[in-house]
């Protein structure tokens, strides 16, 4: 089976935890034009909610009060994603929820973030999905090989990111915290920069995963499954690369 650093993308996502076979319901098999369409629809909401919240915050001039939907996006989005990654069945109306909670979120975060660095939104997302392009054309040409070693280093780094975000968060309730993650030093930007490496390769490993759901006949329902767990990979990438660009201008 198929291991991918992403959480909604694990080795066990397309078996039955109880008889270890692939699922298989009466309303079809899982393919890769559903999930690609998915994806595409999923991607849709996602800029829908941001250009609201982006909108808001310029027709105030950056007065409106973001902050409501910066952390309800935030805390909603996450708790709609733990939701999804324990009821996956749930995911064909969860993974839309998620996707408009994210982007009310995004579009607020990034309005904020473009005030202070006019133009750093759209180097963003152009590198966003320059990276998502480059990649998936360097898996499908096998320029990329997807091996055991491969899966275990980028989840090992995936985890090792995650464990240094919640330590962070710890201190930070004691009025600490580890400046490299935030500020622009140029360990910081060194930081951020193997995080945008290790978001990125995270996308190839929900590349192979996806295709060995298509490939076991997954159920129907995990194509909006697939395509939750791709954009949670793609919006993690996009905020990360958001971060590394607002460093690298502050110096």
């Amino acid at each position: 089976m198929t291991r991918s650093g992403n959480p909604a993308l694990k080795e066990s996502t397309f078996l039955d935890l109880g008889s270890g076979t692939v699922v298989r319901h009466a309303d079809g098999a899982m393919t890769l034009n559903g999930t690609v369409n998915k994806i595409a629809f999923l991607l849709v909401l996602t800029l829908a909610g941001a250009l609201y919240t982006w909108n808001l915050f310029f027709a105030s001039n950056g007065t409106a009060n973001l902050m409501p939907y910066v952390w309800g996006g935030a805390i909603g989005g996450l708790v709609v994603a733990m939701v999804t990654i324990f009821k996956k069945t749930w995911s064909p109306f969860t993974a839309p929820v998620y996707a408009g909670l994210e982007g009310l979120f995004i579009g607020a975060f990034s309005a904020m973030f473009e005030q202070r660095f006019p133009g750093i939104v759209m180097q963003a997302v152009g590198l966003t999905f320059g990276t998502l392009a480059a990649l998936l054309v360097a898996y499908r040409s096998g320029l990329i090989k997807v091996t055991e070693n491969f899966k275990l280093g980028v989840v090992a780094a995936t985890g090792g990111i995650f464990l240094l975000y919640m330590a962070n968060i710890v201190m930070g309730f004691f009025g600490t915290s580890m400046p490299f993650i935030h500020e622009g030093s140029w360990l910081g930007i060194g930081f951020s920069a193997v995080v945008v490496v290790v978001a990125s390769l995270n996308l190839v490993l929900d590349f192979d995963f996806i295709e060995n759901g298509v490939e076991q006949g997954a159920p129907k329902y995990m194509e909006w499954y697939a395509a939750f767990g791709l954009l949670v990979t793609l919006i993690w990438l996009y905020l990360e690369m958001l971060r590394l660009l607002s460093k690298l201008q502050s110096r």
